[in-house]
């Protein structure tokens, strides 16, 4: 016996239209799958941008840190004296480490370098102590460390101070070009990634524009009918997120490996705020465009849906 079903006016047997609907859900699956992963492709690139973020900032605190000032003493200078000035220094808030060099730890160092011991030739040690300070990275710029070096003078036992001033313009400079670079790649990934995502999510809910309005016609609310729609774009923005963080972890891990020492500029703490980044915005722009491409079809009339 043949089973016939009445599908819009028209008498289909049972396995064909077990057919169609398997093949509706193959459809169906097919763009879930697609939309995960094109999803997935840009928290990538969020993700890495991101991270370099993070990478650059601490790369800039490293660097100003690292930022030497040397205090030259003056030769008359005690060993007591020289500790006083070290302890009074090391209590300044903006000194973040500092290292004291004696006459005579210099002379040693001297000696290594020329290959002779110039106290032999000189009749005295013609080295002075110094104190080599390190600043706090906000400290570390040009205006900065003129007042601080002004303030430095002032202290009793200081001869002179040099620092890398040509250095630091350099950095500061390269910094904000790379801050704002990394700025402008942030703003265009983002108008770049809602585009595309917004328009794989539209072709999504544009195969379901019949259902949409079939519910708008047995009235069935708005939010009623945009419930489902919303909590599946939740569910694929968290897909999407956990596959692009599971991705760019492997990546960071081939990076630790290739380069142990990126983890001074790349901490812990910076990959889990870019994996709560990737997911946040994986599902909150998910969520915004499942949302406007609902609404667009349910401001449509019935003979619209024909026309797109």
């Amino acid at each position: 016996m043949q089973y016939l079903c009445i599908n819009f006016g028209v008498l289909y047997p049972f396995s064909e239209m077990a057919k169609r609907r398997n093949k509706a859900r193959s459809h169906h699956s097919l763009q879930v799958v697609t939309l995960c992963i094109s999803t997935a492709m840009v928290l990538m690139l969020i993700g890495m941008v991101v991270l370099t973020g993070f990478t650059s900032r601490n790369l800039s605190s490293y660097v100003k840190e690292n930022l030497t000032i040397t205090m030259i003493l003056q030769p008359d200078m005690s060993t007591e004296e020289s500790a006083a000035l070290c302890q009074r220094v090391r209590t300044l808030h903006y000194i973040n480490s500092l290292n004291f060099v004696s006459k005579e730890q210099a002379l040693k160092e001297g000696t290594r370098e020329l290959g002779a011991n110039p106290a032999e030739f000189a009749g005295e040690n013609p080295f002075t102590g110094e104190i080599e300070v390190q600043l706090k990275a906000n400290y570390a710029n040009n205006d900065s460390i003129r007042n601080i070096v002004q303030e430095l003078r002032t202290y009793r036992g200081v001869s002179d101070i040099t620092y890398p001033q040509s250095l630091v313009e350099s950095v500061n400079h390269t910094l904000g070009k790379i801050s704002l670079v990394l700025l402008v790649i942030a703003v265009l990934l983002t108008v770049v990634s809602f585009s595309l995502i917004n328009n794989t999510i539209r072709l999504s809910i544009y195969a379901r524009r019949f259902s949409i309005h079939t519910m708008k016609l047995v009235g069935a609310s708005w939010n009623f009918i945009r419930a489902p729609f919303l909590r599946r774009a939740v569910l694929e923005g968290l897909v999407s997120a956990l596959l692009a963080i599971v991705v760019l972890g492997i990546g960071v891990c081939f990076l630790y490996d290739y380069e142990p020492d990126i983890t001074k500029m790349l901490s812990w703490e910076a990959l889990v705020i870019t994996a709560v980044v990737m997911v946040a915005f994986g599902v909150l722009i998910a969520v915004f465009c499942s949302w406007l491409s609902v609404n667009r079809f349910l401001r449509m009339k019935a003979g619209d849906l024909y026309k797109i």
